[in-house]
């Protein structure tokens, strides 16, 4: 369906990446998204700050946890984002190793963003924003990292990595 007058409607608009960060959107357009993230992670670790999990009740069990009695990655991190958000980064590393280490590595992502739609490039991935080869920060690699992660902190040697 092409419309003879040449007129551009919303059907003829250009989608996709580029088009949120072209030459005619300005720079509060264009960090919509990444603010919208950072507000939305403010807001849900606030709340994890307020709402104790170290109090039962709050928050439902793990059902791996509950299930089988295998803790699962994830496992200990409300309480370590209770710990981050009251800024006790010791009780964080205790609570959960790998979600204490991954909110530093947020951090560094979502600056990394930001200097990316500040500079108009399209960012594709997440893996894309990252300051490294992308191959040495594959999914696989970090997939590995916490299936290691999740087996070492179920056996005995790895008690200090269970919560």
């Amino acid at each position: 369906m092409s419309d003879p007058t040449g007129a551009r409607g919303w059907w003829r608009r250009p989608a996709g990446p580029r088009a949120a960060y072209g030459p005619g959107r300005g720079p509060l357009v264009r960090l919509a998204a990444p603010v919208a993230a950072l507000v939305a992670t403010v807001a849900a670790v606030g709340f994890v700050g307020a709402v104790d999990p170290n109090e039962p009740g709050h928050y439902p069990a793990c059902p791996l946890l509950s299930l089988t009695g295998v803790l699962c990655p994830g496992c200990g991190g409300l309480r370590a984002a209770h710990a981050v958000a009251h800024g006790d980064a010791v009780a964080a590393l205790g609570a959960n190793a790998l979600v204490a280490v991954a909110f530093p590595a947020l951090a560094v992502l979502w600056l990394c963003w930001v200097r990316e739609v500040l500079r108009r490039r399209p960012v594709v991935s997440a893996v894309a924003l990252l300051p490294v080869p992308p191959r040495a920060v594959h999914g696989w690699v970090l997939g590995g990292l916490v299936l290691a992660f999740t087996v070492v902190r179920n056996l005995p040697f790895g008690a200090g990595l269970a919560p």
